[in-house]
């Protein structure tokens, strides 16, 4: 009776072990499949005209969450939105990749308390990521800008990291010969990612971050979050933490901050802010999108606004409904100050991935936007913003 005993439990640690094996080795792309998916859809419509002239744009997108997730950047895959080859196929010349660090379940656009349960850490030790990285968020990040500083090692024909002035110069001068060569920057999604601790601001600049995030879907030491709980301001560590990024050099993206937050940053903030993924209230009334009004207040002070692509920012995702945003959004605060802000990888469904670009261009043409105004906001205004405000 014992050996039979024996036996059976052996059989199911064999059983147990085999499950968490088959989790651990499948479990990363089973949810990054079924987390970000594309829309189904016949392939767009794109006319001659659009297709010439999406060819001779340099296009630069704001905002991708890709170094969440467990993939190689350099190979094509059939799932997710973002790898280097759908990015050349898209003719994207910048992306901004955008680290996770923390994220409620649910991600309520309304109302998420500070100590949610957080997606990420489940995430990060099923992918098997350093065990300091379980418990430190401003490890998180730094070993997702890590991946990218291998990225650009192993594959250096095909992507640069851009930190500098200097690199933004070379980067632009190489492309001339080689128009395959992706730019990418590193940004932090949400300044929770500083544990809390003023000198991992230049800890993370040091990583090679060059924008910074203040909020993500809750309130946290810095303020308010547009889906928090409080709707308050910048704290006095709020504060302090602006007067450091803006001493270093680091551009200041206010997605997902209060108000509030947004009006602090502006009366406080002598260099111009960004809204790296967002959308127009006036066009798609959502919790995710904050006024037009502030989105004026950031234009008038030389900022940019990013249209993301996914429904919660444009109230549909087709190439079209964006394209309309933006033209809402040109309208609003004109087209210097209007740019691309993806959203892509970030847990959202958008109906075309980074290869498909081109049927934006082609929705703007086909509304009568001008070409001088396409060029601004596929790319154009990216590539000034960065000129005038990455650090040397």
């Amino acid at each position: 009776m014992k050996r039979f005993f024996l036996l059976g439990l052996t059989f199911i640690f064999i059983a147990f072990t085999s499950i968490v094996i088959g989790a651990l080795l499948f479990g990363p792309k089973y949810v990054d499949s079924k987390i970000n998916q594309t829309s189904p859809h016949s392939p767009f419509e794109v006319s001659d005209k659009a297709k010439k002239l999406h060819k001779d744009l340099l296009i630069g997108d704001w905002h991708a969450d890709s170094t969440l997730w467990n993939r190689d950047l350099s190979n094509q895959y059939d799932y997710g939105h973002v790898d280097i080859p759908r990015l050349q196929k898209g003719n994207v010349a910048l992306q901004m990749f955008t680290s996770v660090s923390k994220s409620p379940r649910g991600q309520n656009y309304n109302k998420n308390e500070t100590s949610a349960n957080d997606n990420i850490t489940s995430l990060v030790i099923l992918q098997r990521w350093p065990i300091k990285t379980w418990s430190s968020l401003a490890e998180r990040v730094i070993y997702q800008a890590r991946k990218i500083r291998t990225l650009e090692q192993e594959d250096s024909q095909n992507f640069m990291l851009i930190l500098s002035q200097s690199d933004l110069n070379d980067f632009m001068q190489k492309r001339k010969s080689n128009s395959d060569l992706i730019g990418g920057l590193l940004g932090t999604e949400g300044s929770h990612a500083l544990d809390g601790e003023l000198q991992n601001i230049e800890r993370l600049f040091d990583e090679g971050f060059r924008m910074m995030s203040l909020q993500h879907f809750f309130d946290n030491k810095l303020g308010g979050s547009l889906h928090g709980i409080s709707g308050s301001g910048l704290t006095k560590f709020g504060q302090e933490a602006i007067k450091e990024m803006l001493r270093l050099g680091i551009m200041i993206d206010v997605s997902h901050s209060s108000e509030n937050v947004v009006k602090d940053v502006l009366s406080l903030s002598d260099q111009p802010i960004l809204v790296s993924h967002t959308g127009f209230n006036g066009y798609c009334p959502s919790s995710r999108n904050i006024s037009d009004s502030l989105m004026k207040e950031i234009a008038k002070k030389g900022g940019l606004v990013a249209v993301g692509f996914w429904d919660a920012a444009v109230c549909n995702n087709t190439p079209k409904s964006v394209a309309e945003a933006i033209q809402y959004g040109i309208k609003l605060i004109g087209a210097e100050h209007v740019a691309l802000g993806s959203d892509f990888d970030g847990a959202v469904r958008p109906g075309f991935d980074s290869s498909e670009l081109v049927a934006i261009t082609h929705e703007l043409l086909e509304a009568g936007v001008e070409e001088s105004d396409i060029r601004l906001v596929m790319g154009e205004n990216m590539l000034n913003f960065l000129k005038n405000n990455l650090a040397n």
